[in-house]
């Protein structure tokens, strides 16, 4: 536009063409047209800021839009009763409540018409029976799933990408309440748990790892608060991520910035798993934890999720069928059905879909 303004400025001082002016008419000038080409430059200048400034607003309104938007959520409506205690346990196997942590935990299950109060250990047993679920009404994500998973048990959903598999584990965290069907934590429905305590006896590994601006150890500490930094140790050397922290420049006072950015995703899934392991829940659930990182890391990854996952009831979602050939029982899900389940060498020995994705015959999308 600049460039343009001076080549017409040069042809009408070429030309001798007249400028109309307060004080009458005279020939435009070189003077005039470098004025003017300033003024003009100043002027696009000035148009160019204003642009930027609104382009700007524009985004600080969305961003605040965002905000008032989650501010307006409604608050998580919790109609649960059973609550997640600490106990000991005398020598008849009678469960006390215990103001003071014990490392024991029993659901306080109080029964309203009976006027009772018991306690229930808690195990790691879960068990969903003919559950039907969907976001939309329209649409089922879930068709009568039914399955069980004892105290100690790895358990590992198989299938394509929205086949039901993270739906499943997000109804056992009680992200979302079921209209058909029954999920049973320790035999009580996890519709009469209250929600905070549920998610405290569940431990989350995600493919995503959220690392946060402070040390390893305040990381580490995130799933149990109250920790010590000799737990936070033990739980990273569980994890198998002690090794690694303790080459860094400053060890476990190492401090992170920028979601850990200065890791690589390996050593932020590994200080995940320490995080974890740090909560010491008796139910783990393993979202492609291994999904995003190369085969050399994840052989490192996976021996800390086999330490991790000793005695504790565990559901692992994977892409990769190397990392749950150990389980206990496979789910392979396909458009929110169990179409196969079984161990490895049963599904394998049946030749169906689980073999076929084994095999290479079929490939996950």
């Amino acid at each position: 536009m600049y460039v343009l303004l001076a080549v017409v400025g040069g042809l009408l001082v070429y030309f001798h063409a007249s400028n109309f002016c307060l004080t009458g008419v005279s020939p435009i000038t070189v003077g005039i047209i470098v004025s003017f080409l300033s003024m003009a430059r100043q002027l696009s200048q000035t148009i160019g800021q204003a642009s930027m400034q609104i382009s700007m607003i524009a985004m600080g309104v969305a961003g605040a839009g965002r905000i008032f938007q989650l501010l307006n959520e409604e608050i998580e409506e919790d109609h649960g009763y059973v609550t997640l205690v600490n106990v000991t346990k005398n020598e008849n196997g009678d469960l006390k409540e215990s103001s003071v942590p014990t490392g024991m935990w029993a659901w306080k299950h109080p029964h309203r018409e009976q006027g009772t109060l018991t306690y229930t250990e808690l195990t790691g047993d879960i068990q969903m029976e003919e559950v039907d679920f969907s976001y939309v009404p329209e649409k089922l994500v879930l068709h009568d799933i039914s399955l069980y998973a004892k105290p100690g048990q790895k358990i590992a959903f198989v299938g394509a990408t929205g086949a039901g598999k993270t739906t499943i584990t997000n109804l056992i965290n009680r992200f979302y309440d079921i209209p058909d069907g029954k999920i049973r934590y320790d035999g009580i429905n996890i519709n009469k748990i209250c929600k905070p305590d549920l998610r405290r006896s569940l431990g989350v590994v995600l493919q995503d790892v959220n690392l946060f601006t402070g040390t390893v150890m305040e990381n580490i500490r995130y799933g149990k608060l109250d920790a010590t930094d000799e737990e936070c140790i033990a739980a990273s050397k569980l994890a198998n991520a002690d090794d690694f922290i303790t080459r860094l420049p400053d060890g476990y006072d190492t401090v992170l910035t920028g979601n850990g950015s200065s890791l690589s995703q390996g050593q932020r899934q590994l200080i995940s798993i320490a995080r974890a392991a740090v909560a010491d829940p008796p139910v783990m659930i393993l979202d492609e934890a291994t999904s995003s990182i190369d085969t050399r890391t994840e052989a490192l990854v996976q021996k800390g999720m086999d330490n991790l996952m000793k005695d504790r009831t565990v559901f692992v979602i994977a892409h990769r069928l190397s990392t749950v050939k150990n389980s206990d029982a496979i789910m392979v899900l396909d458009h929110g059905r169990i179409i196969e389940r079984g161990d490895h060498d049963e599904l394998i020995a049946q030749k169906g879909v689980y073999y076929q994705l084994y095999s290479g015959a079929f490939e996950l999308e």
